[in-house]
């Protein structure tokens, strides 16, 4: 047990916290993640369309096969109540991963461009 003092707006308080060994710590067990739709599968060596942010698609505007230009909008994500278009970063024949409505987080693969 190590004892602290700390002030907080300019009145001190004492703290006592237990160390203990790495062996003697307990974690939770992790909850399942929600399985998600299967994502259609990529064309090898295509580029990747990933999600920036966690949030929600509202609009998906290109479908499979479809022929995309640079700088096209993809995709409508609404994060933190603001709605982010999500734009092909290169031109190419388009696979989507995502659907309307989904849920993804940071990094969550929404398309590839080939």
């Amino acid at each position: 047990m190590k004892m602290y003092k700390v002030n907080v707006n300019g009145t001190m308080y004492e703290i006592t916290v237990e160390t203990c060994e790495a062996s003697e710590v307990k974690s939770a067990p992790a909850a399942a993640p929600a399985a998600a739709p299967a994502p259609a599968a990529a064309p090898a060596g295509g580029k990747q369309v990933c999600s920036p942010m966690p949030g929600t698609i509202l609009a998906v505007n290109v479908q499979n096969g479809q022929s995309v230009n640079e700088g096209d909008v993809l995709f409508i994500l609404e994060a933190m109540k603001m709605e982010n278009e999500i734009m092909a970063p290169c031109s190419g024949v388009v696979t989507v991963a995502t659907s309307k409505g989904a849920t993804v987080e940071t990094g969550a693969v929404l398309a590839t461009i080939a």
